[in-house]
C-alpha cells in the first residue's frame, strides 16, 4: 500500500518525484494536489512521475504536474533534478528525458551541477499558444510583456525597478488572462546588466516559487529578443542563480543549475481523494 518518493529542489523549487518505471500507482491529479499541499500533504511545487521511455536516445519517460493537479509539459528546475537522479543510478554522463514537450538531453557537470538543453523557443503565436494572432514581442496587454514557449506558455514582463509590479498580485489574474487559453508562466524581469537580470515567476497552478528553470530561459529569450541582454546571462531568482544560454547557431536554450536531493519517505495514496 506504500508507494516511495523523493523529495529534490532545484534552487528551492521543490518536487515530489514518485518511480513508476515498475509499477505505476494510482496519482489522480486530485490526489496530487492533495500530495502538494504544504499543511496536509507533503508539499512541493511540482509532482513529477518517472516511467520507461519509449522514445530514441531517452532514458526515462518524465511527467510534471503543477500543484493544483494539472500537467505541464516542462520544467527546467525538475529536469535538472532527474537527470541528476538517473545519472548516479548509471553512472552517466549524459542524460536523455522524454517529456511532453520532447526529448531534453542533460550533461552532468559534475554530481549536483547539470546543463539540460531546453530545445529551441517557440516564438510563434499559435505556438504560446495565444488566443490570435498577434507579435509576441510585445503583447497588448498593460506593462508591454513579451511571449514565448518553452515546453510550456511564459509571459514576461520587464520592469524598469525590481518591485514595479508584484508578483503575487498581478500573477494570479495574468495567468488566466484570456489571451492565454492554457494559461501562462508570468515572469517579472529586471535586468542589472548585459549578462544579469533579476527574475520571479508566478507559474500557472502552483503560484509564486523561488525559482523556476523555464521561466529563465523564456526571460533571457525575451530579452535577447528585444535587445536588453547578450545570449548568455545570469539569472538570480530567490532561490539562487542559473546560468542561460541562447546559442546563435542552433537556436536551443541551455540552462545550466544546481540539483538536491532533500529526503526520501513513503505515503500511502489511500489517505488522499482520489
Amino acid at each position: 500500500m506504500m508507494t516511495g518518493f523523493l523529495k529534490m529542489h532545484g534552487l528551492g523549487n521543490d518536487f515530489v518525484v514518485v518511480d513508476e518505471r515498475v509499477h505505476r500507482h494510482d496519482l489522480t491529479p486530485a490526489r496530487i494536489a492533495a500530495l502538494c499541499d504544504r499543511h496536509t500533504g507533503i508539499g512541493c511545487d511540482q509532482f513529477v512521475t518517472l516511467r520507461p521511455a519509449c522514445a530514441e536516445g531517452a532514458d526515462v519517460f518524465v511527467r510534471f504536474f503543477n500543484a493544483d493537479g494539472s500537467e505541464s509539459g516542462a520544467c527546467g528546475n525538475a529536469s535538472r533534478c532527474i537527470a541528476d537522479l538517473v545519472a548516479r543510478e548509471t553512472g552517466q554522463e549524459h542524460v536523455g528525458l522524454q517529456t511532453r514537450a520532447g526529448v531534453l538531453h542533460a550533461t552532468i557537470i559534475r554530481p549536483g551541477l547539470v546543463t539540460v538543453d531546453m530545445g529551441t523557443p517557440a516564438q510563434d503565436w499559435a505556438d504560446v499558444p495565444l488566443a490570435e494572432a498577434m507579435d509576441t514581442l510585445h503583447l497588448p496587454v498593460a506593462g508591454d510583456p513579451a511571449a514565448v514557449s518553452m515546453g510550456n506558455p511564459h509571459a514576461t514582463f520587464f520592469l524598469s525597478m525590481p518591485d514595479a509590479m508584484d508578483p503575487c498580485v498581478a500573477g494570479p489574474a495574468l495567468e488566466h488572462h484570456p489571451l492565454f487559453p492554457q494559461r501562462a508562466n508570468i515572469g517579472f524581469a529586471h535586468v542589472t546588466a548585459p549578462d544579469a537580470m533579476r527574475l520571479r515567476v508566478w507559474e500557472r497552478g502552483s503560484g509564486l516559487t523561488r525559482a523556476c528553470g523555464s521561466g529563465a530561459c523564456a526571460a533571457v529569450v525575451n530579452a535577447v529578443r528585444r535587445g536588453l541582454v547578450e545570449r548568455t546571462c545570469t539569472v538570480e531568482m530567490d532561490g539562487g542563480e542559473l546560468t542561460i544560454t541562447w546559442r546563435e547557431g542552433d537556436g536551443h536554450v541551455l540552462m545550466t543549475g544546481p540539483a538536491t536531493t532533500s529526503f526520501m519517505g513513503t505515503f500511502n495514496p489511500e489517505d488522499y481523494p482520489r
